[in-house]
């Protein structure tokens, strides 16, 4: 029975790493590619026994996860145009700042047009080294709060897979995309134009390979996850707070002056990590009923 249970566990993990790399060519159905790959960590967690290196890999697989059903949009490009919204945070924005947009507005007031300078550069390296906040916040955790790990990693990705939720049932434009597209006006996007000059050849690849999906910008999960971030490192101590807000204030500043996101996305970020903050106590209970049943096969896999 035990090796039953662990060849199940790992053909499970198996197809949950397989199916987002095979769904363009097996034309798999987005149901079931985010299934699939949603149940592999899991999986891994019945098939070994709780140990630092499992943890790491059932975050890598639950972000895997993640990356397939966030990229899975852009598969079919035309009809992710057809369904792209660009106009309604256009005009929240303008309420917002009073008439004009508030990234052209800074722009004008702060930019140079031609030239990326050092200050911009700086919110250009906040902007990139946000893939490695939120899970290097994890990592902390894990390493140096082990008992805080499960809750923080909880929190962390509850807060990826529910902005998910709004880039499939809204998938809305950046401002950087309006701008483009005649729907806003003129707006440079400097992460671009500095990338080009920093990474040279180097770039193309680079972006293509880590922006799979340029049309989900709401909610904003950089500031969404940045801020939870800050109130895990808060959590922690005084110290780790004030760095992880600081780069999170610093981060929500450059998405706006830099293009990348609308004043709206970032609100609708705040309110997701603040409101997952809030509902995690409540779904304590479910969770750690979900982690019994885990365990539970777990130590039936091992008898």
């Amino acid at each position: 029975m035990s090796s039953a249970i662990r060849a199940a566990a790992w053909g499970i993990a198996a197809a949950g790493i397989a199916a987002p790399l095979a769904r363009r060519r097996l034309r798999l159905p987005p149901p079931v590619v985010t299934t699939a790959a949603a149940a592999a960590p899991f999986a891994i967690c019945v098939a070994f026994p709780r140990s630092r290196r499992r943890d790491v890999a059932t975050c890598a697989l639950q972000m895997w996860a993640y990356i397939a059903t966030y990229e899975m949009p852009a598969d079919d490009p035309e009809r992710q145009r057809e369904r792209v919204r660009i106009s309604y945070p256009v005009k929240i924005d303008r309420v917002l700042g009073l008439g004009e947009l508030p990234g052209v507005r800074l722009q004008r007031r702060l930019g140079r047009p031609g030239t990326v300078r050092g200050a911009e550069q700086v919110l250009v390296w906040a902007h990139w080294l946000w893939f490695l906040v939120p899970h290097g916040t994890v990592l902390y955790l894990l390493l140096r709060r082990p008992e805080r790990f499960p809750s923080g990693a909880a929190s962390m990705y509850g807060v990826f897979d529910l902005g998910l939720i709004g880039y499939w049932a809204l998938p809305t434009a950046p401002p950087w995309y309006a701008a483009q597209n005649g729907h806003a006006p003129e707006l440079r996007r400097m992460m671009v134009e500095h990338g080009e000059v920093f990474w040279k050849d180097g770039w193309e690849p680079m972006y293509g390979f880590l922006g799979g999906n340029p049309l989900a910008a709401m909610p904003s999960l950089h500031f969404a996850t940045s801020v939870m971030a800050a109130h895990l490192l808060t959590d922690t101590g005084p110290l780790q707070g004030a760095l992880g807000w600081s780069y999170a204030v610093t981060l929500g500043f450059g998405l706006v002056y830099l293009g990348e996101h609308y004043v709206v996305d970032l609100i609708a970020g705040l309110a997701l990590a603040e409101g997952v903050r809030r509902v995690g106590p409540r779904a304590a209970p479910l969770l750690r009923g979900v982690s019994r049943g885990v365990q539970r096969l777990e130590s039936a896999a091992r008898a």
